[in-house]
């Protein structure tokens, strides 16, 4: 019986991906219900269950791709690439309605510029601190600080090591899961239910996944909003990462 599925999951390996995945999904909001009464956002369980098995896969197929090592399951690689991804992202904007967005105003660029800086020079602390002292290690850190997408752009763009990269990544996915799993705790006390707050939000802590996934469990109608200010969070980091703050680490360290 094996025999015969796997060469068809292997030759269908997108439809099993979204079949693997949305099996995921749907475990993990049936978890979300019954064990957090919806507290812990079902997104949140699912890219935790997806780095376990990620962690898994890689382990038993000393590969690097986690699950996607397994020949069966080599779909998820395309679903999880960039071109998914961006489209995912992008299509988050279709629910955002502009007037919202012009009320915010110059408060929202602020936000934007406001949560990038303090990403970046707060990650790059903590580098120097853990004894990463020169600028380009630094740099990437920081970026990888404001999102693990920002932290690779600006470290590919610099030459950074394979090593501080990866770290960079995993300070990134640390803070879009503590993002995700705080936001619905802390809503209430910063006034997270508005059109507003929620793309002040998402321009000051820049994580598209941790917002998206932190408002949805708050308000679903917030998470265009959020994730708007987000995805320019992204872009305005990959531009300034490996640019403006990369000089000016320089110049401080």
């Amino acid at each position: 019986m094996i025999e015969f599925i796997e060469p068809l999951l292997i030759e269908y390996s997108l439809i099993t991906a979204f079949t693997v995945v949305g099996l995921l999904v749907w475990i993990s909001y049936i978890l979300s219900g019954r064990l957090t009464r919806g507290r812990l956002h079902g997104s949140a369980i699912a890219i935790f269950i997806g780095l376990v098995l990620a962690y898994f896969g890689g382990v038993a197929t000393d590969g690097k791709k986690g699950i996607a090592d397994i020949p069966a399951l080599a779909g998820v690689g395309l679903m999880g690439g960039a071109m998914l991804r961006d489209f995912a992202i992008v299509a988050t904007a279709m629910g955002v309605h502009l007037g919202e967005l012009r009320r915010t105003g110059v408060v929202g660029v602020l936000s934007l510029f406001t949560g990038l800086f303090v990403s970046f020079f707060m990650g790059a602390c903590v580098a120097y601190a853990f004894g990463f002292r020169d600028a380009v290690s630094m740099t990437t850190l920081g970026a990888g600080a404001a999102t693990f997408i920002v932290g690779p752009v600006t470290g590919t763009a610099l030459g950074a090591s394979s090593e501080v990269i990866a770290l960079s990544v995993a300070a990134g996915l640390a803070k879009a899961i503590l993002v995700m799993v705080g936001t619905p705790f802390v809503a209430r006390f910063i006034g997270l239910n508005n059109p507003r707050t929620a793309l002040i939000f998402g321009g000051l802590m820049g994580t598209t996944s941790g917002v998206a996934g932190g408002l949805a469990a708050t308000d679903p109608k917030l998470v265009p909003y959020g994730a708007m200010t987000a995805t320019f969070y992204t872009g305005l980091g990959c531009l300034l990462g490996p640019s403006a703050m990369y000089f000016l680490i320089q110049w401080i360290a």
